[in-house]
């Protein structure tokens, strides 16, 4: 997909499709409806199956689009085509602030949000003067290319169909870049995208402005195939249908948001037609039957139908040998004193998971952090990191505190860290997985990646995720779906992601798990080969010869307070270390 070749004949053959003799006037018709619900939907993949927001007011964008461009051309002579563009200002706008509010909600909270304020705007079109009240606006003049007017539907459909064109180029683009990879992140998890210095409300945002830009585009192509607007379509009634258009072609999927949109609109056409005839009797009983197939396809194929129909080409990312390196941070000399804890607690209403606990690590020193399960170990990764705030205490990072710094703000300063439970997101490549840690040494923003301007960047971006993946053995696996390897590999993943983010100090979270014996090894002589290079590592496991052997010091936990702290000879023979955490191993 680095070319892009299928753009010019897919246009070309979108322009030339619809004058073909051989297909009918209602076949036209349909194929309109089709394109514009394409257009919104490609949105909601952005939106819902890529970014997992769910939202059922994506026909008020729909609204706003259609509302600009009538209101322009009609009262003030604006040129239709002029109006595309302050269609998509006026809904981004609109957009913006709604879901800066609406996006703080989540899982259900979110999708009843988005409900509330669907209502909302629908009444505001049916009950405001400058929207028509519920008559809406009407004789909106067509569009006009070449000085002629695109009142056929035939032309309108060359319209459409390039425009469906257009907005599967610029998603597919956008999904491929930097910021398309923070959107997918989001799937993984916010803590751990928020953990590589993604920012996370800022990037549900993007998704969310995204897909309503892309329905104001619909609207705006609604208004002028239609050529007359009222508040009827763009209800939740119809942000419903829209959400049961991505879910059945395949909400994951660009493909299916055109699948869907076909699926839906001819089921619910042919339904319309041929029940009344079957029945003998009119009413809206394509209602119920929809409702039943809808159920049974998503019984059947709950990832939609487009996996099951199209055998979808892995997009591989070409290393570029000539890629130049990104620019690596400079790390403090070998002893110097790189994080500091200092009486750092932390308490769960009268649980006390973390009771002021002190030690230090140093640059080029490993220091394991062992103890009993529910000692507050991974309690203590996660107030290191900014994905919890602590009660109490300091966490210096190279003198500076940043105790209660958000996840993305202690990322940028150098910190990296792996997972207890793995935290890789499904659906994409391992080296794409691997790319998000290096998410802060680029800088490309969604326009760029909509437009392609980000290549170069991109190419140091994979120059360095490969890399990373060649350091900790697992370059041959690089282009495999991460979620398809087996743990111990998987944890192998987060530790290369980790590196790319260029870390001073790197938190491992039983990194050991699930690997085998000659696996443990390989990782153990990469951890000793990054302690000589300087990096600091804090390392927290339960395989007691993995630790033993590797670590400098060690900081024992028993009940979130410290128990000891030394060598591993001194802590393998504290009589208080043996009876609360030693002795069965022992």
């Amino acid at each position: 997909m680095t070319a892009r070749r299928w753009t010019i004949p897919a246009l070309l053959l979108c322009v030339a499709l619809p004058w073909l003799p051989v297909l009918p006037a209602f076949w036209v018709t349909l194929a309109n409806y089709i394109g514009v619900a394409a257009v919104l939907v490609i949105g909601l993949v952005v939106l819902t199956g890529v970014g997992g927001m769910t939202s059922f007011g994506q026909a008020s964008f729909l609204g706003f689009g259609a509302y600009t461009t009538a209101i322009l051309t009609t009262q003030a002579g604006v040129s239709p085509w002029l109006t595309l563009p302050a269609a998509v200002l006026v809904t981004a706008a609109v957009a913006w602030p709604i879901g800066a509010i609406t996006l703080r909600l989540s899982g259900h909270y979110l999708a009843l949000g988005t409900l509330a304020w669907s209502v909302a705007l629908y009444y505001t079109f049916a009950n405001l003067e400058v929207f028509g009240r519920n008559d809406g606006i009407r004789a909106i003049p067509p569009l006009e290319l070449f000085g002629y007017q695109l009142i056929d539907g035939r032309a309108s459909c060359g319209v459409i169909w390039c425009s469906v064109v257009l907005a599967v180029l610029g998603t597919a683009n956008l999904l491929d870049s930097r910021a398309g990879r923070a959107i997918r992140a989001l799937r993984g998890g916010a803590v751990a995208a928020a953990s590589f210095g993604v920012d996370t409300p800022r990037t549900r945002t993007l998704a969310f402005v995204y897909a309503a830009v892309l329905a104001a585009v619909a609207g705006w192509l609604y208004a002028h195939l239609q050529r007359a607007v009222n508040p009827t379509p763009f209800g939740v009634n119809a942000s419903i249908e829209y959400l049961l258009m991505a879910v059945v072609g395949g909400a994951g999927h660009v493909g299916g948001a055109i699948l869907g949109a076909a699926v839906v609109t001819l089921s619910n056409d042919w339904l319309q037609d041929w029940l009344p005839r079957l029945l003998g009797a009119d009413g809206n009983y394509e209602t119920i039957v929809f409702g039943a197939l809808l159920v049974l396809v998503l019984q059947t194929a709950p990832e939609g139908l487009w996996p099951h129909l199209a055998r979808l080409r892995t997009v591989r990312h070409r290393v570029r040998g000539d890629a130049p390196a990104l620019v690596r941070r400079g790390l403090p000399e070998v002893g110097t004193t790189v994080l500091e804890v200092v009486r750092l607690r932390r308490n769960f209403g009268g649980l006390v998971a973390v009771d002021d606990i002190d030690f230090s690590v140093g640059a080029g020193e490993i220091v394991g952090l062992i103890g009993p399960n529910g000692a507050g170990k991974t309690t203590i990764f996660n107030l290191i990191t900014g994905v919890d705030r602590p009660s109490g205490g300091a966490v210096r990072f190279l003198g500076r505190d940043i105790a209660g710094w958000a996840a993305r703000a202690v990322a940028r300063v150098g910190l990296a860290r792996t997972f207890q439970h793995v935290k890789l997101v499904a659906g994409m490549s391992v080296i794409e997985n691997v790319a998000i840690g290096a998410h802060l040494r680029g800088a490309a923003g969604a326009v760029q990646g909509v437009l392609r301007l980000d290549r170069a960047e991109e190419a140091r971006l994979f120059a360095e995720a490969a890399r990373q993946l060649a350091r900790v053995g697992l370059a041959e696996l690089a282009e495999r779906p991460a979620t398809s390897l087996a743990l111990g590999q998987q944890r192998i993943v987060e530790i290369a992601r980790a590196l790319c983010l260029d870390p001073v100090l790197l938190l491992l979270d039983e990194p050991a798990a699930g690997l085998r014996h000659g696996e443990k090894q390989a990782l153990a002589a990469l951890l000793r080969q990054l302690r000589d290079a300087g990096v600091a590592i804090l390392l927290v496991e339960h395989d007691m010869d993995f630790v033993m052997t590797l670590a400098d010091r060690l900081v024992v936990m028993n009940f979130g307070a410290k128990l000891a702290e030394g060598t591993p000879a001194e802590v393998r023979g504290d009589p208080a270390v043996i009876e609360a955490y030693l002795g069965s191993v022992a």
